[in-house]
């Protein structure tokens, strides 16, 4: 029988991006520096990273505070709708406005964004072959962070709709045999400075 071990996922949103989306703003970089500087005694053996600019910068930064570990580029690690629901799955009070806001993505991103999100549940998450505990960092955007949280949690599909998360925040996702996923941290942004914390959020939700 092949012995199994605990998969540590540690789960990130890009740091904040200039307006067209294009790259890191200063405010970017500095995020995802500090994270890197937060992680440095984590025993991360890869980073995985979205296609897009702004992961990928991100990675690249966290990446130089962590000497010998490789970036590794993964198309389920972008941008995309995770999951579309069906009114009936959604609150009565809130389907038809949640229904139109999805409805305004771009067609791409709602046509391949399942398939793509069940490739990431199976990439990134559940227990790992062998006898040693394994350690990854994935720099993602805030879609995905919701729909792997949903996940660890058992909660319904559409429940990754309303979880935000914070640029460079991180979020520490453990899963161990025999046991269901634990959720160990979920958008801690104490490696960040005040003004860098909350953004990528409405302003009505910083704290």
């Amino acid at each position: 029988m092949t012995a199994t071990a605990a998969r540590y996922l540690y789960v990130t949103r890009h740091g904040q991006a200039s307006e067209d989306e294009t790259t890191l703003t200063k405010a970017g970089r500095r995020q995802a520096a500090l994270l890197g500087e937060r992680l440095r005694g984590a025993p991360i053996t890869a980073i995985h990273h979205g296609p897009l600019a702004r992961a990928e910068q991100t990675a690249r930064l966290v990446g130089e505070q962590l000497p010998g570990v490789p970036l590794l580029r993964s198309e389920p690690a972008g941008d995309y709708l995770p999951y579309l629901p069906t009114r009936e799955e959604l609150p009565a009070e809130s389907a038809d406005q949640t229904l139109a806001r999805l409805a305004e993505f771009p067609a791409a991103e709602r046509e391949l964004g399942p398939g793509l999100a069940e490739e990431a549940l199976a990439r990134f998450t559940g227990t790992v072959e062998g006898d040693e505990p394994r350690h990854e960092l994935l720099v993602t955007h805030n879609f995905l962070v919701g729909w792997l949280v949903r996940a660890a949690l058992d909660a319904p599909k559409w429940r990754w709709l309303g979880l935000n998360h914070a640029n460079a925040g991180l979020t520490v996702i453990r899963y161990a045999p025999g046991r269901p996923p634990a959720l160990l941290l979920y958008n801690d942004t104490g490696h960040l400075p005040a003004e860098l914390r909350w953004t990528g959020f409405p302003p009505e939700l910083h704290i």
